[in-house]
């Protein structure tokens, strides 16, 4: 089973999180932004993680410590899980339409950490969660976990429904990525490390 535990405490938030990258969809998330939560849940369903997480965040201040540590403790997570990343794809991607949204997803599993993010939102907030710091999540994760990771909203009308579109085709491209092939027998790369 390819799983992590990480805890991290800072005095902005207090974060612990259960993560299985060979799961079955099941979570548990208690960030304190309801809609952030909706995010995570719909996360671990369609990339089949099981994700269970606490954070105890500043909230009075505003949700911005609370997204962007989560991203960290999520790559953090990401990247404990996979291990040597002997025997996996590397590569995912995804296309993923909610309603009038279509948002597209490309993973490399690489240890670079890039994020290419674009994203036409049209108001500051969904719910609680301003949707400023959807970027600000998909960067900490990116370089907590050393991944590349293009994100790209390619249109759309409802904040709600481009940004569940971007978080979808993440779990998607990423659930892609962490497959086994059996043809690859050590790590997907000329260099011989990931």
């Amino acid at each position: 089973m390819r799983t992590a535990t990480i805890e991290r405490n800072t005095r902005e938030t207090k974060i612990r999180v259960n993560f299985a990258l060979d799961g079955s969809g099941s979570s548990e998330i208690d960030t304190g932004i309801g809609f952030f939560n909706h995010m995570l849940e719909g996360f671990a369903k369609h990339g089949f993680f099981d994700l269970k997480m606490k954070c105890q965040g500043d909230l009075q201040v505003d949700g911005h410590h609370t997204i962007e540590d989560m991203g960290i403790v999520i790559g953090c997570a990401i990247k404990e899980a996979l291990g040597d990343k002997k025997g996996i794809v590397r590569y995912g991607s995804c296309m993923l339409p909610m309603d009038e949204a279509l948002a597209v997803c490309a993973v490399d599993l690489s240890g670079r950490p890039c994020l290419v993010f674009d994203a036409p939102f049209k108001g500051q907030m969904v719910g609680a969660m301003d949707t400023q710091m959807a970027r600000e999540f998909f960067y900490a994760v990116s370089y907590a976990a050393g991944m590349n990771l293009h994100l790209k909203v390619l249109y759309g009308e409802n904040d709600h429904h481009m940004m569940e579109a971007m978080f979808k085709a993440f779990a998607k491209a990423l659930d892609a990525a962490t497959q086994f092939d059996a043809r690859i027998t050590d790590v997907l790369s000329t260099k011989g490390a990931l």
